[in-house]
């Protein structure tokens, strides 16, 4: 009896830390997804605002300060780095020329584009090395952790 009791409660404690060790396993793995870049200037910021232009077109300051959740003025900052490395441009809304929208060179979607493929090589070689069944399980749990993003 005694035995089912301890089990009862590793696995209640195993439950209860469950969100512990998903917060810590998902954080790890995104720094070290984003570790994965090429070499250069551009810090995570910088790089996630380049991709987002790269994936989504041009974009407005206030847009993209919502998107990640800064002020204006930090995000101000961020795309004066890019606009200055020669990665994004300002050019005007055409639907209203008051508006200033910020885009990626020619050359902010070749890094983007690099990037992204980089951190993708890196992410399907880890996934190669594992068992059928341990991939089939990350499938599993990646759409469980999709589902609950979604909620």
């Amino acid at each position: 009896m005694e035995k089912h009791a301890t089990e009862g409660r590793s696995a209640e404690v195993e439950e209860a830390d469950l969100g512990g060790q998903v917060r810590s396993a998902v954080g790890r793995l995104y720094r070290r997804f984003r570790s994965e870049r090429p070499e250069g200037g551009l810090g995570d910021v910088a790089l996630e605002v380049l991709t987002r232009l790269h994936k989504h077109g041009p974009q407005t300051l206030t847009e993209l300060s919502a998107h990640d959740r800064v002020s204006p003025a930090s995000m101000s900052q961020t795309v004066n780095r890019l606009t200055s490395a020669g990665y994004a441009v300002r050019t005007s809304d055409p639907g209203d020329r008051r508006k200033v929208l910020f885009r990626a060179t020619a050359e902010g979607d070749e890094l983007a584009g690099a990037t992204r493929a980089q951190r993708n090589a890196w992410l399907d070689e880890q996934l190669r090395a594992l068992s059928a069944d341990d991939r089939a399980v990350i499938a599993r749990a990646a759409a469980l952790l999709s589902d609950i993003a979604g909620s």
